[in-house]
């Protein structure tokens, strides 16, 4: 539950900043801005997209997983959806640019702890997070940061065809430069000194990981 709470409303303050969220998040506005469809649908949406995507990546049905990630996107969306109109309230959206700029990036770094929590935990995370963790492992041999780096592919492709019809790309900006850039070092340093007992412990059904 700390995992899902950091990650949402770190998500939400990078997002309410405008100067630039994480990828996925960007992804989800971008789509918004096309199809009016609220923002918090969108990102239930792509999320089930990602639950079952990662049911090809660990080549068999896992109903617990694709179950269990599912649940989390369902309050994920909400949980953004909600401390993003509490940060609009507040006037976070129309602060200096220097200091939405630093509580974007700083939005990114507190979801990066969150994920880098509850895919260590390995219990519940969001599907997007457990593809990262599927690459790294299954994959990548560990690396956190080239299992990012690919993972970003995705939502940047969606950005790129939503600005098409609209014009414009929104949550794009210096501080997605920065999650592009840093999400991995983040969640890796994250994986070190936040609570260090809590060791890598990824599983599917025909292999376990442990670091």
């Amino acid at each position: 539950m700390a995992g899902l709470i950091c990650n949402a409303f770190g998500n939400a303050l990078s997002i309410a900043g405008n100067m630039g969220s994480g990828v996925w998040s960007a992804s989800a506005v971008n789509l918004h801005n096309w199809t009016s469809i609220s923002l918090g649908v969108l990102l239930f949406g792509i999320g089930v997209i990602n639950a079952l995507t990662n049911q090809v990546l660990i080549h068999h049905w896992d109903g617990k997983r694709f179950f269990g990630e599912v649940l989390f996107v369902m309050f994920f969306g909400t949980f953004v959806q909600y401390f993003v109109r509490w940060f609009d309230s507040i006037g976070v959206n129309t602060a200096p640019i220097i200091l939405r700029l630093i509580l974007s990036c700083t939005g990114i770094a507190l979801f990066c702890v969150g994920i880098s929590l509850y895919q260590r935990a390995n219990i519940v995370m969001h599907p997007n997070d457990d593809t990262t963790n599927i690459l790294r492992f299954m994959y990548l041999k560990g690396n956190a940061t080239a299992s990012q780096l690919l993972d970003f592919m995705p939502p940047l492709i969606v950005c790129a065809i939503a600005y098409f019809p609209t014009g414009r790309i929104d949550s794009i900006n210096l501080a997605t430069l920065f999650s592009i850039i840093c999400n991995g070092f983040i969640i890796a340093a994250a994986d070190r000194h936040i609570w260090p007992h809590l060791k890598h412990n990824f599983k599917t059904k025909t292999a376990t990981t442990t670091e």
